[in-house]
């Protein structure tokens, strides 16, 4: 998929590992999705679980280890947050932005970019409310979500 705000084309990066278990793997799937509760209790988002569990516990690919995404282990245990962890990430940028706009009101690259995260979030809102992920009067409300971030 191309870049939307840009003039870059395309999509580079590099091939993901094949999704099969090593034989060397250190971990089972019981124990994977442990280690992922664990760090949901402790309140990092599935994305920081993903990091944390490659980089110091060698795991590459939860998914082929438990057979289920690290998202699906925290819904099965009713660990999710309100708000999708992308979505929320946006409005945190979002707020920073207008934050930086309030001090240096002259700056009209910052403006551009508080328009296209806006233009990303209510794509997303749009989305989250046709899968039924939000309700479907659902607002984006920045004081109230400001208060429920920090």
């Amino acid at each position: 998929m191309a870049k939307m705000h840009s003039r870059a084309r395309g999509k580079s990066g590099s091939t993901r590992p094949i999704k099969k278990v090593p034989s060397w793997a250190p971990y089972k799937g019981k124990e994977v999705e442990k280690l992922v509760l664990k760090y949901a209790k402790a309140g990092k988002s599935s994305s920081e679980i993903g990091l944390i569990l490659r980089d110091s516990y060698g795991i590459n690919s939860i998914k082929a280890l438990t057979e289920k995404t690290v998202s699906a282990i925290l819904a099965e245990n009713s660990i999710t947050k309100k708000i999708p962890e992308d979505m929320l990430n946006l409005i945190k940028r979002m707020i920073t932005i207008k934050q930086h706009l309030e001090k240096n009101k002259q700056d009209q690259s910052a403006h551009r970019g508080l328009i296209l995260t806006n233009a990303k979030i209510r794509r997303l809102v749009k989305y989250y409310q046709a899968v039924h992920k939000l309700a479907p009067d659902w607002k984006l409300d920045t004081e109230r979500l400001k208060l429920y971030l920090e």
